[in-house]
């Protein structure tokens, strides 16, 4: 079944949460300059209308919903995600701290990548991150592939290395020297997509 979004309008014929795309259509279609935009909960879009449109331009339709989530994600936390245009294909990869959303940091874009090796790396950079800053945060990602991943301490890609990725494959291979290195203290867990939305590092080219 498709999911169920609110609409907010900030900017319209008629301010407001509205059930249906058609509501808010009506308010804003043909207006000049309109401000509206979905979200994923009823909590969510009334939260985001009691504050501005700026604050939610250009992010996600479930970003923050963990925020109205019965059981929300350990705080002070990292969240970490990557992303990558075709498969190989450049690839990125940030950090986000999750309560303020502020980026900690981003890496890339690395030729002739995938997605997995992405995630891999971001997990490892945040845990180099959280050591050097004496920070025992835990590190949140989605990617099952990348947690597996750094369970067994390699990245288990089947890209093969070439003149494009080498840059890349160099990153790999620090990330792994590093786990080999550091014994993990920081908690790695599994972003809870469906009940927390869009982890906070996405993103949002989905």
């Amino acid at each position: 079944m498709p999911k169920t979004k609110y609409y907010v309008v900030w900017k319209g014929r008629r301010k407001g949460v509205f059930s249906s795309w058609d509501e808010c259509s009506a308010q804003v279609t043909g207006f000049p300059d309109a401000e509206y935009k979905s979200f994923a909960s009823l909590e969510a879009a009334r939260a985001a209308f009691s504050g501005s449109y700026k604050d939610h331009r250009g992010k996600p339709v479930s970003s923050n919903q963990w925020l109205f989530a019965p059981v929300k994600p350990v705080l002070p936390s990292l969240s970490v995600d990557a992303a990558c245009s075709g498969s190989p294909g450049p690839v990125e990869y940030r950090g986000v701290e999750v309560e303020s959303g502020r980026q900690i940091f981003r890496q890339g874009p690395f030729l002739d990548g995938t997605n997995n090796i992405g995630e891999f790396l971001a997990i490892v950079h945040a845990l180099k991150w959280l050591k050097e800053n004496k920070k025992d945060w835990p590190v949140y990602s989605d990617s099952g592939t990348a947690l597996a991943w750094l369970r067994n301490g390699k990245a288990k890609t089947t890209l093969r290395k070439n003149a494009a990725n080498h840059r890349l494959f160099e990153q790999l291979e620090s990330a792994e020297n590093w786990l080999r290195r550091n014994p993990l203290t920081n908690q790695i867990l599994k972003w809870d997509t469906h009940a927390w939305g869009e982890n906070p590092a996405d993103f949002g080219r989905k």
